[in-house]
This record gives C-alpha cells, sequence and structure tokens, in this order.
C-alpha cells in the first residue's frame, strides 16, 4: 500500500490506479488502495471529474476514467513516430512466426506494451487483452528485459513491481536469478506457461549501440505450436528483429526534429 503525500501526487495516484485496474471503482476502495482518507479521496475525484480525467456512473456511483486518458496516449505515441518506424519489422516476425508479436518499451522501471501484430492465420490464435503495464516477474518481455539489469536491481525491480502477489508469481528467488542468468547468457527469455496457462512466449530486449535497452519484442502462442522443438529457431528470428528494431530506434528522432 502506498503512502501518497502532495496533491499532484495523489493525483497522478488516482489516475494510475483507475488506469491498471481498467474498471470503475468504489469510493472506499479507491481510498483504501491509496491510504488516502474518503473525504480526501473524495474531494480528489470531484476535481479529476470536473476537469474531465474522471467519470462517475449515474447508477452505482463508482468512479473510472474518462477517454481522455487514452487519447492523449495515441496522439503522444503517434507523435513520436515509434510505431511508425516499427510497424513493418513487427509485421515481419509476425508473418515469419505465425504467431502474437508484441513490443514493449522501457519507461522508467518498468515495461510498457505498445504495439502488437497477430500472424496466426487460422486455428487457435493467442490474443490477450492489451493491458499497458507488463508483469516483469513472469512475462518474457519482463524476463529479458530485467535480463539487461544487475542481479541485485533485477530483483529489487521485479519485487517492486508486486507481481509476486499474482497468480503465476515467481516460485521461488532462486531459480528466478538462474532464469535471468540465462536470458542474459542467450540473449533472450522464455515464459513457458508462468505467465499463462497453454501459452509460451519468448523475447529479446531491444538495446541500443550505446547500450542503452529501450525496448523488448516477442513472439507467443499456444504450447501446442510453440514446442521446445520450436524455441531456439523462434528465439534466433526474435533476436534478428531486435537488433533491426534497434537499428531503426534512432531514426524516429529525426522524424520527429522533421515536423
Amino acid at each position: 500500500m502506498r503512502v501518497v503525500n502532495s496533491l499532484v501526487e495523489r493525483c497522478f495516484a488516482v489516475i494510475e490506479l483507475l488506469a491498471n485496474e481498467a474498471c470503475a471503482m468504489r469510493l472506499g476502495e479507491i481510498a483504501d488502495k491509496l491510504n488516502l482518507q474518503k473525504s480526501a479521496a473524495h474531494r480528489m475525484l470531484n476535481v479529476l471529474c470536473e476537469i474531465g480525467w474522471v467519470e462517475q456512473e449515474q447508477v452505482t456511483g463508482f468512479y473510472k476514467l474518462s477517454l481522455r486518458l487514452a487519447i492523449l496516449g495515441q496522439r503522444f505515441l503517434s507523435a513520436t513516430h515509434l510505431t511508425d518506424v516499427c510497424q513493418p519489422v513487427l509485421e515481419e516476425l509476425a508473418a515469419e512466426s505465425a504467431e502474437l508479436v508484441r513490443m514493449a518499451v522501457v519507461q522508467g522501471e518498468t515495461l510498457t506494451w505498445i504495439a502488437q501484430v497477430q500472424g496466426a492465420r487460422n486455428g487457435l490464435k493467442y490474443q490477450p487483452e492489451m493491458v499497458a503495464r507488463v508483469r516483469l516477474a513472469t512475462t518474457a518481455n519482463g524476463r529479458a528485459y530485467l535480463s539487461t539489469l544487475s542481479p541485485k536491481d533485477a530483483l529489487r525491480i521485479a519485487i517492486k513491481s508486486g507481481d509476486d502477489g499474482q497468480d503465476g508469481a515467481m516460485a521461488s528467488v532462486e531459480d528466478f536469478m538462474d532464469e535471468l542468468k540465462l536470458a542474459r547468457k542467450r540473449g533472450w527469455a522464455i515464459s513457458d506457461e508462468a505467465a499463462e496457462p497453454g501459452v509460451v512466449a519468448i523475447a529479446a530486449p531491444i538495446t541500443l549501440a550505446s547500450g542503452q535497452t529501450v525496448g523488448t519484442v516477442s513472439v507467443a502462442g499456444p504450447s501446442s505450436r510453440l514446442t521446445p522443438e520450436q524455441h531456439d529457431k523462434t528465439a534466433s528470428s526474435v533476436l534478428a528483429t531486435a537488433a533491426k528494431l534497434a537499428e531503426l530506434w534512432p531514426l524516429r528522432q529525426s522524424r520527429v526534429q522533421e515536423n
């Protein structure tokens, strides 16, 4: 449970909570999760409703985010030209793998999904909900990102992310650190039904020439298709795609400057 103090921090804490939950919430639940008094939470929500960031349902009285945040996020993402530059490469990997391809970007000490391409043309398709935050401890993308950090920082961030309290959390610290060590050695990470039953994902970090890791890219699909015999081949394609994205990444800056 977080303790928030300043007015600005409280506002953003409310917005972040409603964004993460992605559903309407009771006033008391919001106050409890942010360790606020109900009166303070109510004042905050009234202000956010007045300026259009939050809506209150007439029937239930519950609070939820308006679409304003999503619209601004889409505008910002479009202005960065990141998806413009990377989309063709993601589509190539989706066509080659015939599975779901996703890309996430590093935001502080977290990962955020920003793009996906469905490559499966028939049969069983893996199509997860496109939530914003990437679970770090159990997903292939999260492990790929953490593998680029020092073991100490990786463990700290994984614990801080709160995945350990969710279903499919890391079985043990030792196993988790061994998994990161292996991912660091081979350059790619795997989640073999660790994040979701019946789903296998393989991911690689997108690392620039400077050594900065800016994101991750992955292929994910049913375990019946992404069998152990397919892991090395899929990993090779993911690594090649990550290398291409790392080369293209700086181009988005030049497009921004042109505009």
